[in-house]
C-alpha cells in the first residue's frame, strides 16, 4: 500500500501539520491559518456546507451535510493550543512511536483522525447525516465557540463525539463543575517603614485567601487515587508594587475550583463571599457546573471491542465543551488517543493509539448509520 492510501501515514504528516500552526489565543492571524489548512482538507466533498462563525475575537467552522441543520453525530474538535513563550516550540518531532509538539495531545491529533473520518464518509455516502464543527476558544472556556453554537444559534446533534478527554479505553461519564475566580484587594500605600500609616493589600488578600482555604477544606485531603472531592486551588498572585520598601495599594489572585455533584456554584461563590475581608473584590471569570455526559452504551462496547480490553467510565477533574451538548441532553462520547505532558512543550500523542481510536469511531459510525 503506498503511503498516500495509508491512515497512518496521513494522520501523520496532517497533525505535524497542525502541529506547526502556532494557533494559540496571542495569535488570531495563526488561527485562522490553521482555519484555512481544515478548510483546504474539506475541499472537493461534495453535499456540503461550510459555515463560518465569529464571536468576539474567535472563529468556529461547522461543516454539515446539505439539508441538516441537526446532524445524527456531530464531531468536535477545537484547534486552538495553550501559549509557549519561544515560537521554535511549535515543531514537532517523531519519536519512539509518539508525535511531540505543542497541541499533539490536545488536540490536533485528535483533529487530524477527525477530519479524516468526515472526509471518508462523506466520500462513501454523500449526504450521510454527520457534522464537523471546529472551535478555537476551548482553552479558553469555549465561550465564544461551542457554547456560542449550542446556545446562541441553535445546534443540535443526535450525539457527539469529542476526542478530548479520559483516553483510548477511558470513557468520561462525569466531570467537575468549574469555578474560575479572580479576587482583588484594595489598600492604602505608605512607607513600609511605617506600616501603620498604609493598609497592606497583599496583606488583605492573603488573609481572604487562607480563609478561604479554611472554608473550602474537605474532611479528606484529594489524591491522585481518592481524587473525586471539591478543591480550591490558588494559581496566580500578583501586586503592581516592585520597591522592596513600599506598602502596596493592590494585588490580585485567582482561584481555580473544582466541585463535584452535589455541589453548585452559587453555593461555592456564597462561601467565597462570606471568607474574603474588607477591601477585596470578588471576580468571576468562568462557571461551568458539573457535567454527566452519558455516553453511548454502543461505543462503549465497541470501544472494547476495538482494543480488546474493556472500556471503562471514569470521572475526571477537567473540564471540556462536551458540558455545552450534554445541557440539553445529548449524549457526548469523550475519550481519545493515547497522550501525555499535555500543555508542556513535549506534549505527545501515540501514533498506533490514533489508528486505534480511528477505527473505533469508524465502527461506530458504521452501526450508527446502518440502521
Amino acid at each position: 500500500m503506498s503511503e498516500d492510501n495509508n491512515l497512518e501515514g496521513r494522520l501523520v504528516r496532517l497533525t505535524r501539520d497542525l502541529v506547526l500552526i502556532e494557533s494559540t489565543d496571542s495569535r488570531p492571524d495563526e488561527r485562522r491559518r490553521c482555519f484555512q489548512l481544515v478548510h483546504n482538507h474539506l475541499e472537493g466533498l461534495d453535499g456540503l456546507h461550510l459555515i463560518d462563525h465569529r464571536c468576539g475575537d474567535y472563529d468556529s467552522l461547522l461543516a454539515l451535510p446539505d439539508g441538516i441543520d441537526q446532524p445524527d453525530v456531530l464531531l468536535c474538535a477545537h484547534l486552538d493550543v495553550v501559549e509557549h513563550p519561544e515560537p521554535e516550540r511549535y515543531r514537532s518531532e517523531l519519536r519512539d512511536g509518539r508525535i511531540y509538539g505543542p497541541g499533539a495531545g490536545d488536540m490536533k491529533g485528535a483533529l487530524a483522525i477527525l477530519l479524516e473520518l468526515f472526509r471518508k464518509w462523506h466520500r462513501q455516502q454523500p449526504g450521510v447525516s454527520l457534522g464537523l464543527v471546529i472551535t478555537s476558544d476551548e482553552e479558553r472556556g469555549g465561550h465564544c465557540g461551542l457554547r456560542y453554537l449550542v446556545e446562541d444559534r441553535g445546534l443540535r446533534c443526535g450525539v457527539a463525539i469529542i476526542p478530548d478527554g479520559g483516553s483510548l479505553t477511558e470513557i468520561t461519564s462525569e466531570e467537575k463543575g468549574i469555578l474560575h475566580v479572580e479576587l482583588k484587594a484594595r489598600g492604602m500605600s505608605a512607607h513600609a517603614a511605617r506600616p501603620w500609616l498604609g493598609v497592606n493589600a497583599v496583606e488583605s488578600l492573603v488573609n481572604s485567601l487562607k480563609r478561604i482555604q479554611e472554608n473550602f477544606e474537605t474532611k479528606r485531603k484529594a489524591s491522585e487515587t481518592d481524587y473525586w472531592q471539591l478543591t480550591c486551588t490558588p494559581t496566580i498572585f500578583t501586586t503592581d508594587n516592585d520597591s522592596f520598601n513600599r506598602i502596596p495599594d493592590s494585588a490580585c489572585a485567582t482561584l481555580d475550583i473544582r466541585y463535584p455533584l452535589p455541589y453548585q456554584a452559587d453555593e461555592l461563590l456564597e462561601r467565597i463571599r462570606q471568607s474574603v475581608t474588607e477591601g477585596v473584590s470578588i471576580d468571576v471569570k468562568v462557571t461551568a457546573e458539573p457535567t454527566q455526559l452519558a455516553p453511548d452504551p454502543t461505543f462503549v462496547d465497541i470501544t472494547s471491542e476495538v482494543t480488546g480490553t474493556a472500556a471503562q467510565l471514569v470521572q475526571v477533574c477537567g473540564g471540556s465543551d462536551g458540558r455545552f451538548l450534554s445541557a440539553h441532553g445529548i449524549p457526548v462520547m469523550l475519550s481519545r488517543p493515547d497522550v501525555g505532558n499535555l500543555h508542556n512543550p513535549d506534549e505527545w500523542v501515540d501514533i498506533a493509539s490514533m489508528s486505534t481510536y480511528y477505527q473505533i469511531c469508524d465502527r461506530y459510525l458504521a452501526q450508527r448509520f446502518s440502521g
